[in-house]
């Protein structure tokens, strides 16, 4: 799988025509639950010192915190019970992690703190918030995994240190990330986000269908960014994106793993159902990223991307990705796909501004209703437009190698 998705072209072009001082360090904490009534500001240094908490609501789209059945993770991975593991597989795969290729590159320098300085206005504020949301979901990671690797440590000890190796990966992205945010004078409180974040429960199954996909989404991500600054530099406005070429290889030896875990459950791919699901989680994924990304259009025009074509050309290559596993994907390319996901922005904007009206609860609601069926229409009718068979768990060995 990773040789063939360097044979895949990135996009051709995007839009050609995009083109402070510091305040005292504050600590952000990220919340689910109403903000408590504040102290008025307090002139003692201890107060000083410890800055301001930002309070980050959560939404819909915010990145979550996962669960799963690890009771059912241990069934799985017990190789007395699954035959279907493929040990060589597994074991090729624990090697490609710990070579650890990626030690000694998150490393940085003073042109972060320079070029955080130079962003002022709007665009600095959407970098933090860019900055604090991909901490956010790579810290989620780190999370699961860990426990992940500890749960299966006696059950399947191989696959137990490749989810403990991936954890490690998480974090050292995320703590690369949150370092970022000491740039503008923040940083996420990541103890408090362990303890106070609501987590959502998926079974083992959908873990894998979820994560797939957002590791596969991920690299596309980072690589087509990267790919786009080295051609495009005079819109490398923050260091962080020289970092993305050997950092998607991390997201991309992720997917390619529990490419690996659902090929030895097979159940999870061969039956009617698991079609059902698998367009179920590409639409999901493919749904969200759209509307998160057309919610912040001002940080990609700020790095000279046109944020519909570059949300569509990774969806559109994640979906051959995926189709290289998934029973069936979404017809992606077909241009209604995209209209429908147009549609969906432009009723979630509609919402957006229901919610942020002047008008009385009840008010809101009545008036979000109609909205709420409209976007639920056209989220239905986007899966079920005529999919694509794909998928084989029949695949060539494993060759583990990096992929640029």
């Amino acid at each position: 799988m990773a040789a063939e998705m360097a044979l895949l072209k990135p996009i051709s072009k995007f839009n050609p025509n995009l083109r402070t001082r510091p305040v005292k360090f504050s600590r952000v904490t990220m919340s689910t639950a109403t903000p408590m009534p504040t102290k008025p500001p307090s002139s003692s240094s201890s107060s000083s010192k410890k800055g301001t908490k930002k309070e980050i609501q959560e939404t819909l789209l915010t990145p979550r915190f996962y669960t799963t059945d690890f009771d059912e993770m241990e069934q799985l991975f017990n190789t007395q019970i699954n035959k279907n593991l493929n040990e060589a597989e597994f074991e090729a795969l624990l090697q490609e992690f710990k070579t650890d290729y990626n030690q000694t590159h998150f490393v940085r320098n003073k042109e972060f703190k320079e070029a955080a300085d130079k962003l002022v206005g709007p665009l600095r504020q959407i970098f933090v918030e860019f900055l604090e949301r991909s901490c956010t979901a790579e810290f989620s990671g780190f999370l699961l995994y860990k426990e992940l690797g500890r749960r299966l440590k006696k059950t399947n000890p191989v696959v137990a240190e490749i989810f403990s190796l991936m954890s490690r990966d998480e974090a050292r992205h995320a703590g690369f990330l949150n370092k970022g945010l000491s740039d503008f004078n923040l940083a996420l409180d990541l103890g408090f986000l362990t303890k106070a974040r609501k987590y959502t429960f998926f079974k083992p199954k959908f873990i894998f269908y979820a994560t797939y996909l957002s590791e596969k989404i991920g690299y596309w991500r980072y690589i087509t960014i990267y790919r786009h600054l080295k051609e495009n530099p005079e819109y490398q406005c923050y260091p962080i994106f020289k970092y993305f070429e050997n950092w998607c290889q991390d997201e991309n030896r992720h997917g390619d793993f529990f490419s690996a875990l659902m090929k030895a459950q097979p159940q999870f791919l061969n039956d009617w159902k698991a079609k059902l699901w698998s367009r179920f989680f590409c639409l999901s994924v493919y749904v969200t990223m759209y509307l998160n990304d057309c919610q912040r259009t001002a940080f990609y025009e700020g790095i000279g991307l046109n944020t519909k074509e570059f949300d569509m050309h990774v969806i559109i290559e994640t979906n051959r990705t995926t189709a290289r596993i998934f029973p069936a994907v979404l017809d992606v390319e077909n241009p209604e796909f995209q209209r429908k996901l147009d549609r969906m922005v432009e009723i979630n904007e509609k919402l957006q501004a229901v919610g942020e009206s002047d008008d009385i609860g009840l008010v809101k609601n009545l008036k979000r209703v109609p909205l709420i069926a409209a976007f639920a229409s056209e989220l239905l009718a986007a899966y079920l437009m005529p999919p694509i068979e794909s998928g084989s768990v029949d695949f060539a060995e494993f060759e583990p190698q990096l992929v640029y």
